[in-house]
């Protein structure tokens, strides 16, 4: 292990995961507002009062990513390496998805035409949808496995990223975030679009409970990370399910707060699983466990670590206070008379 402080090596995949558990508790209520916005609101009005929601939290938001994928490469370079190289083409995707989004974020508002607005709308609704499905997508090819061969090299065909297993993750990620949405759309407004929000993350409750309990019998089916970590992950199984359980019943009580909470726990549970079945590995070779990349193996030197983990604790506060400042300055409801102009 080159003398690499193993310590040090397990902190920054502990702290990349928290951070992507972050990023999808964050970002994912982002993403189902994005798709809210083509279901519930009926006018542009309502539009601009679903974008105003968010107006203030979804670049902050994308920052979580930002790091973590920073931390990947510094801490993780043949991760990073990997991953990237071998997932080139949906990265580029995801790329291009949130560049389209965070740009009709800003654009749409700009020209008073109806055709230019509804053209931004169009792609925020598309983008929101289609970046939870293609994250998901790479968490459940992370899981599953794919070749990887003694050179660290990925040489994955289509099939081993796209495959029913892989989709229906895709499909329970995208699910799970239009939820989670909802109920922070519920929080943010006030009306009949509270309203409709509230009956829409009601009606989602039960397909996204049958969607997630398919994707945990394929994953105990397809993978081995039962196998690994049998027993944390039954907990987080059940840990899941309760908090699923506990946010239908707060939706149907019209306690948003709380339904929101637990739509995000759900999530947050999700995430540490994925990341808990894979450790040590943080990537899984369809070609043999001989091939798997670790946290040992695919980290970076003991000093890069440690100089990493100084900076990381010095400015890790600052960013975490600003985002929850920014989160209590924003925290009233809003209405169609507020006129931020998303």
């Amino acid at each position: 292990m080159g003398g690499i402080p193993l310590s040090l090596s397990e902190l920054w995949f502990l702290l990349i995961a928290v951070l992507f558990v972050g990023f999808f508790f964050l970002e994912g209520f982002d993403f189902g507002v994005g798709m809210s916005s083509g279901i519930i609101a009926k006018t542009d009005r309502e539009r601009r009062t679903l974008i105003n929601s968010i107006g203030p939290f979804w670049d902050g938001n994308e920052v979580w990513l930002i790091t973590a994928g920073g931390a990947m490469f510094a801490a993780f370079p043949h991760w990073y390496a990997t991953l990237f190289s071998g997932f080139y083409l949906p990265l580029v995707v995801v790329l291009l998805a949130l560049i389209g989004r965070g740009v009709a974020f800003e654009f749409r508002s700009k020209v008073k035409q109806q055709q230019w607005r509804k053209t931004w709308d169009i792609i925020i609704v598309v983008s929101s949808a289609l970046l939870p499905f293609l994250f998901g997508v790479v968490f459940a090819t992370l899981m599953k496995g794919l070749p990887i061969d003694g050179e660290m090299q990925l040489r994955a065909g289509f099939l081993d990223i796209v495959n029913p297993y892989t989709v229906v993750g895709g499909l329970s990620v995208t699910m799970l975030c239009l939820v989670h949405g909802l109920l922070f759309v519920s929080l943010r407004t006030v009306g009949d679009l509270r309203e409709r929000a509230l009956h829409t993350a009601r009606q989602l409750m039960l397909p996204l409970a049958v969607m997630l309990a398919i994707y945990t019998v394929m994953t105990y089916l397809m993978t081995d990370i039962f196998t690994v970590r049998g027993w944390a992950l039954w907990i987080m199984m059940i840990l899941g399910a309760a908090a699923l359980a506990l946010a239908n019943y707060f939706v149907r009580q019209k306690r948003e707060g709380w339904a929101f909470g637990m739509t995000g726990a759900v999530i947050a549970i999700s995430f540490a699983s994925v990341f808990i079945g894979l450790f040590p590995r943080v990537m899984i070779s369809s070609l043999g466990a001989a091939f798997d990349l670790t946290v040992y193996n695919a980290s970076s030197g003991g000093y890069s670590l440690k100089v990493m983990t100084i900076v990381a604790c010095t400015l890790l506060p600052f960013v975490l206070g600003y985002q929850i400042w920014s989160y209590y300055v924003f925290r009233k409801r809003l209405n169609e008379q507020h006129h931020l102009e998303y």
